[in-house]
């Protein structure tokens, strides 16, 4: 297997693997690190919540959810605007990232397969290859097309609004293939980041 892809595998499929409240602290006090129309789309933007995926202690990437001030709906996590930034570790092949989260889609079960393959098409041409350092925030307006940024800039965006549940699905479905790392996401920041200071 392409060691790209294993990497691609081992960041989103790693049941139970991701720790809670180890984030970087970047992204507890990077607000201003979000693209401006992120900033915007959140009013009074705030970190709901952020964990670290690993893989046998190999870091992958640090996880943050921002939400507006009046945070995320723990019982219908999409049905609010929020961000996702994935801030990686380590090197990823944009192409390996885009199937990959194409097949956890695919597994919640999200979309016919024409639907499915659309996503992908797009996901395949949106999403860049990284390196260690490099955000990539999406964010969700429920009914509006799913935009993504690669630190900072516009990368693209998907117009298909059913393609924002599918897509963080991966992370915020109760179903997801990492548990750990949706629980820190949905946890309240501030929470998390006493538990830092006590460890």
């Amino acid at each position: 297997m392409n060691p790209h892809r294993r990497l691609a595998l081992i960041a989103i499929a790693c049941a139970g693997l991701a720790s809670a409240g180890h984030a970087n602290a970047d992204l507890a006090t990077g607000i201003e690190t979000l693209p401006g129309a992120v900033r915007s789309a959140l009013d009074g933007a705030r970190l709901n919540g952020a964990g670290t995926m690993r893989w046998f202690g190999l870091k992958i990437y640090d996880a943050g959810l921002w939400s507006a001030s009046d945070g995320i709906d723990r019982a219908n996590p999409l049905a609010r605007p929020f961000a996702l930034e994935l801030q990686y570790a380590r090197s990823l092949t944009g192409a390996a990232i885009a199937d990959r989260s194409g097949e956890e889609i695919a597994r919640l079960g999200f979309g016919d397969p024409s639907s499915r393959q659309a996503w992908l098409e797009a996901m395949r041409s949106i999403f860049p290859d990284v390196v260690a350092g490099d955000r990539i925030v999406g964010l969700n307006e429920p009914g509006q097309p799913t935009r993504f940024f690669l630190n900072g800039k516009r990368l693209g965006e998907v117009a298909d609004p059913r393609f924002a549940t599918a897509f963080f699905s991966i992370w915020l479905d109760d179903r997801t293939a990492a548990p750990a790392l949706r629980q820190a996401l949905l946890g309240d920041a501030r929470t998390l980041a006493a538990d830092e200071k006590r460890r």
